[in-house]
């Protein structure tokens, strides 16, 4: 019988009792769905409607991993396992880890016949998209390759807050949502509008055109910007301040 953990949002099923997946090296794969699964309600054809993520196991013969081009190897941060006020948090509740530490970066991007080095240095903590990247298991910890464009910043202290962002992206201090309604009526937490309203605090270098060369970003730190409301990577600081990290095509305008 296939061991499986079942929660609203995902599960995770043993690959080796599932004649479809057959030939699938990973020791386990992910689903993802909507909705409550009930035992015996999945058959093989509701698998072929459910997202796979597998993670790759890099056999212990292996003892190093070299990226190759643009390519980047992170060393996944731990996700974490207490709330500030040291409660224990179970597995499903711990949030999903968006950083970690360079621990090999490949030879470089390609443009024409140039190539140009890498952004980031080997033991540099970096913060990634969300969804980017191959997830790997090497040396008994896990590890991600990613194209140096998924990384969003470096960090360069323990808060959020001094993250300096890499080529068009864009760092935003994101506004307070307003706690009153325009009649003055009081609006509760749940029915406040997330805001996409902020402030850069700083941008990236710029993008880079067909011949190498960097172009300047056309949002400056300091701006007050209107962005995309689904785009970028929601973070917090340590003080509990709201930020988003998103490419400055995503900025859809600067106000004043």
């Amino acid at each position: 019988m296939a061991t499986s953990q079942l929660t609203a949002s995902s599960m995770t099923v043993s690959v080796r009792n599932l004649a479809s997946f057959e030939g699938i090296r990973p020791s386990s794969v992910k689903f993802s769905s909507f909705g409550t699964l009930k035992p015996g309600s999945l058959s093989q054809r509701s698998f072929k409607r459910l997202f796979v993520k597998a993670v790759a196991v890099v056999a212990p013969k292996y003892t190093s991993i070299k990226p190759l081009g643009d390519r980047v190897l992170v060393k996944i941060k731990e996700a974490e396992q207490k709330t500030e006020g040291g409660i224990l948090l179970p597995t499903m509740a711990q949030s999903k880890p968006q950083g970690g530490e360079v621990v090999a970066v490949g030879e470089g991007k390609t443009i024409g016949k140039t190539i140009l080095e890498s952004s980031v240095k080997t033991g540099a903590q970096v913060i990634y998209s969300k969804y980017a990247g191959t997830e790997v298991e090497f040396n008994g910890s896990n590890h991600l390759i990613l194209k140096e464009d998924d990384i969003v910043g470096v960090l360069e202290t323990d808060d959020i807050k001094d993250v300096k962002p890499l080529n068009d992206r864009v760092f935003i201090k994101v506004a307070e949502a307003e706690e009153k309604t325009a009649g003055g009526l009081l609006l509760t937490e749940a029915s406040r509008e997330k805001p996409s309203i902020g402030t850069a605090i700083a941008v990236g270098s710029g993008t880079l055109d067909e011949e190498g060369n960097r172009k300047q970003l056309s949002v400056a730190a300091g701006n007050i910007v209107l962005y995309s409301k689904y785009a970028g990577n929601d973070l917090k600081g340590n003080d509990g301040t709201n930020y988003i990290a998103l490419r400055a095509s995503d900025v859809m305008a600067v106000l004043s």
